[in-house]
């Protein structure tokens, strides 16, 4: 998949694609009927398949100091989208000057002039330009008037409820990530770089991949059970494990971040880039009164874990 982060000056082989707009935190079921149909279209018309999308989100953009919320940074979309077949990323950089736009100036700066798409798909829900003031209706008339067809996808559900980035963010806050995986349609990911941490775990036998969720929507703290895969270094590959996500209240600190024990493993992994799939909530955080207490501790977790993910 290849990456674009303006939409000027591209090379004449990245224009005229069928794309897919929108945020597309979590690429959930929903994003992926949107991307989906406009795949479907690209494959008709014989242009590329591609996504438009924007980074930062807008809502960080408007809300700097909000708590953080976002399902996936944008390393996780990205390689979320090339899995789904996405040829193309057109990752906008949302700042004032994309703010501004009216929907008339998006549409025909943006997409027909800068892009010069073909088509375009979005979910009924769908607002564009400045105040959100554009509507999915409003697009499929710009479109027909500036040259390019537009499809607005009707919105998913799941269970009888739509499926929204809300419900997986509540979902995954109440510890229920197989709830969370089910409207997702894929394992909830945290992906990043390993990172040193204090090196308390190799110490006691638990060494641990410690990465950031800095602007994340954290999810329950607690103990998980998880699948990993090590992306990059000569590591690479898919183990299982179990998790801690939060403060580690034992030890004082009070910046949160996903500690992740790999099974069967031995290595160092510093400066890979990993992705851990939340599984199953095992336990809440807790203290102990010792380390051989933490450790007969661990001991469960991780032998629960194991027969969790041989089911799984």
């Amino acid at each position: 998949m290849r990456i674009f982060r303006s939409w000027e000056g591209l090379p004449d082989d990245a224009r005229g694609a069928s794309v897919a707009l929108g945020n597309f935190d979590g690429v959930h079921l929903g994003h992926q009927a949107v991307i989906g149909q406009a795949r479907a279209e690209a494959a008709r018309q014989g242009v590329p398949p591609g996504v438009v999308t924007f980074e930062p989100h807008p809502r960080q953009f408007f809300a700097p100091d909000a708590p953080p919320f976002r399902l996936m940074n944008a390393e996780a979309r990205g390689n979320r989208l090339a899995k789904l077949g996405v040829g193309v990323l057109f990752e906008l950089p949302f700042d004032s000057r994309l703010a501004e736009m009216t929907p008339r100036r998006f549409a025909a700066e943006v997409l027909a002039g800068g892009l010069g798409i073909r088509h375009v798909v979005v979910g009924s829900d769908f607002r564009f330009g400045k105040g959100r003031s554009g509507t999915a209706e409003e697009l499929r008339a710009l479109g027909a008037e500036l040259g390019f067809g537009v499809t607005v996808a009707r919105l998913v559900a799941e269970g009888g409820a739509e499926v929204s980035s809300t419900a997986i963010r509540r979902a995954l806050s109440e510890g229920r990530p197989r709830d969370a995986a089910r409207m997702l349609g894929h394992w909830h990911r945290i992906e990043g770089e390993v990172q040193h941490g204090d090196k308390r775990g190799r110490t006691i036998g638990y060494p641990t991949a410690n990465m950031s969720i800095e602007g994340l929507h954290p999810p329950k703290f607690g103990i998980y059970a998880v699948r990993a895969d090590v992306l990059t270094g000569p590591h690479a590959g898919s183990f299982l494990g179990a998790a801690s996500v939060g403060v580690r209240p034992m030890f004082g600190d009070n910046r949160p971040n996903l500690e992740t024990f790999l099974f069967d493993f031995s290595g160092d992994l510093y400066g890979a880039h990993m992705s851990v799939a939340l599984v199953d909530y095992l336990r809440p955080e807790a203290t102990f009164p010792n380390l051989e207490a933490l450790v007969a501790q661990m001991d469960a977790d991780c032998a629960r874990a194991r027969a969790i993910l041989a089911e799984v």
